[in-house]
């Protein structure tokens, strides 16, 4: 399940994971990023992941659909809060291939400092 959040930032995609995400998960996330898009060009990304039960692979479609649709330049920054220590490592490791996105993972107690590095140039 996926819920969108709203972190107080015009040009930002926030939301929470918690169980399985779902194709219209998915489909939810990629519409608010395409309006985003038009809207601010470069936008910010914010997820909190209280659990992960994997992603339906309709999901995983609808992913590779949005990045031949729009790509991936025009996010600069990513902001990941877990208490996972497995996903810390794959965000440590997408940072490396990644290198035109600032990606950082944050612990659950600070969701602030990961608002605060979103907003920060």
């Amino acid at each position: 399940m996926l819920k969108m959040l709203d972190i107080g930032l015009d040009n930002a995609i926030a939301f929470r994971i918690s169980g399985k995400v779902t194709e219209e998960d998915m489909e939810l996330v990629f519409s608010e990023m395409k309006g985003k898009v038009r809207a601010y060009g470069d936008i910010v990304l914010y997820e909190q992941i209280d659990s992960f039960g994997g992603v339906e692979l309709a999901g995983i479609i609808d992913k590779i659909q949005y990045l031949f649709e729009m790509g991936i330049s025009n996010i600069s920054k990513v902001a990941i809060v877990t208490d996972k220590q497995w996903v810390s490592k794959i965000v440590s490791f997408e940072d490396k291939i990644f290198r035109n996105i600032d990606m950082q993972c944050f612990p659950l107690e600070e969701k602030t400092q990961a608002v605060d590095f979103l907003r920060s140039l």
